[in-house]
Formats: structure tokens, C-alpha cells, sequence
């Protein structure tokens, strides 16, 4: 798909980052927009940028980790424009600190966001997808993460590694309808999720004071270049627009990967 005029994108995690470049990026082809934050400030902020932009635009405060929250979430949208057809399961949290380090909250915080609240926005709008025939696309954000192991990242990997053999489990049962399927992997992109991770995060899984991030060291040190938020969006759009499975926003990525299923290969080795 690569007309939007007239088609309706709802977008998980909209208020900020890649969420919200996407929804600037899917405005300016023509679609019709719902923003989902758990976030309302920011959510009414991006809402009001997007409608002075003359975007047709309704904002819903959602927590992704809540199935119910994202069940009304698909009842807004279709209730206020008709058909959805492209679902962003964008939204997604933080996790950062040495496995033997983590707390049980801080795995059921990576996974209640960053993995049930893909499943859910799947049991949500895939039977209604489905169920008007037209062409539509489901894009799940995981991670480079995803694909790669990194240290002191053990729950937010784990989570995204599943995030990508979920979406690859459902591009092929999609294969033959009217739904495409891409998982976005985002290497380092400038977005505030660490921020934002720590002011949503719930009081009974520890609130923002129980939440890490890297140490400015840590962060000198990442091998990769940042792209902004509207550069990923870009990437996005165009890899929807080609159907592609795998959409990723770092070409310095490949030899990670290379590197990462030779090593799967050599077990095969006679």
C-alpha cells in the first residue's frame, strides 16, 4: 500500500518519537489518523500539532498492556472513521540492567508493553482487518535488539525477540489476504523512550525511580550512528510501500547480523 488517501492508521506509542514522525509521514499521504499514548499531555499535544497541520486526527489514551484498553481503543477508531487499515503496534518501553540484576517488575514491565501489547493490538484489529477485504498492513516495532543479543538488555531483547518471531508467524499465515505484515527494527534512533519509559512505568512495578538507563559512558559507547525520528519514519513508509518483512533503519546492522547467524551455522558443521 502506498496511497493513503481516504484509509484510516492507527498508531500505538503516537505521541512522540517514531510514532508520531509516522503519523506526520502517513498525514502527508493522505490518511486519516488515531493516536493511541498512555502519555495524555503529550498525546493532546501531538493531536493538536496534527489537526493545525489539517490532518484528520483523534487522539485515545491507551495502555497497550491492558486488552480491554485496546478493544476500546479499535471501537474509537472504527466508530469515528469507519474502517482501520494500517495498525502500528508501535508502543513499547525501556528495560536496561544485567539479567542476574533485574527485578521481577522489570520483566513484566519490557513484557506486559513491548510483547502484550502487540498480541493484543493483534487480537483487537486483525479480525477486523480481515473482515473488510481491503488491502491493509500491520506493522509490529521490535528492535534491532530483536535480532541481536546485547548486554544489560536481557528483558527488552527478550522481548523483542518474540515480537519478531510472533510478526513472522503472522506475515505467514497473511500470506494470500488482504493483510501485509513488516516488523520495523529500529537501531538507534533519537526518540525520548527512556524518559518516557520511567514516567509511565506503574507504581506497582516500582514507578520512574526503579527505572535504568545507560550510564553516559555506556551510551559514548554504542557502535551505531543515531537517525532522527522523521528518518525512520521515512523507512517505514517506504519499506510498507515495497510490503517488506524486515524493515530496518541501520544499514550497519548486516554485518551484526551476519556475524550472528554464522555462528547459528557453525552448529551445523560436519
Amino acid at each position: 500500500m502506498d496511497d493513503y488517501t481516504g484509509r484510516t492508521a492507527v498508531i500505538t506509542g503516537g505521541a512522540s518519537g517514531i510514532g508520531l514522525a509516522a503519523a506526520h509521514a502517513l498525514h502527508r499521504q493522505g490518511a486519516r489518523l488515531v493516536l493511541a499514548d498512555m502519555d495524555g499531555e503529550s498525546l493532546e499535544q501531538a493531536v493538536h500539532l496534527l489537526a493545525e497541520s489539517g490532518a484528520q486526527v483523534i487522539g485515545v489514551p491507551t495502555d497497550v498492556a491492558d486488552a480491554a484498553q485496546v478493544e476500546a481503543l479499535a471501537r474509537a477508531a472504527c466508530d469515528r472513521f469507519g474502517d482501520v487499515h494500517v495498525l502500528l503496534n508501535n508502543a513499547g518501553v525501556s528495560a536496561y540492567g544485567r539479567i542476574d540484576e533485574l527485578t521481577h517488575a522489570d520483566w513484566e514491565w519490557a513484557l506486559r508493553v513491548n510483547l502484550w501489547g502487540v498480541i493484543n493490538g493483534i487480537e483487537a484489529f486483525l479480525p477486523r482487518l480481515r473482515a473488510h477485504g481491503a488491502p491493509a498492513h500491520i506493522v509490529n516495532t521490535a528492535s534491532f535488539a530483536g535480532f541481536s543479543p546485547n548486554e544489560k538488555l536481557g528483558a527488552y531483547c527478550a522481548s523483542k525477540y518474540a515480537v519478531v518471531g510472533l510478526t513472522e508467524c503472522l506475515h505467514r499465515e497473511m500470506r494470500g489476504t488482504n493483510v501485509a505484515v513488516s516488523i520495523l527494527a529500529p537501531m538507534l534512533v533519537r526518540t525520548n523512550v527512556w524518559k518516557t519509559s520511567a514516567r509511565n512505568r506503574p507504581v506497582e512495578l516500582g514507578g520512574a525511580a526503579a527505572h535504568r538507563r545507560r550510564t553516559e559512558e555506556e551510551q559514548a559507547a554504542l557502535q551505531s550512528e543515531y537517525i532522527s525520528a522523521d528518518e525512520a519514519a521515512q523507512i517505514l513508509l517506504r519499506g510498507m510501500a515495497e510490503r517488506q518483512l524486515f524493515i530496518f533503519t541501520h544499514s550497519s546492522s548486516a554485518p551484526l547480523l551476519k556475524r550472528r547467524f554464522e555462528r547459528i551455522l557453525t552448529a551445523f558443521a560436519e
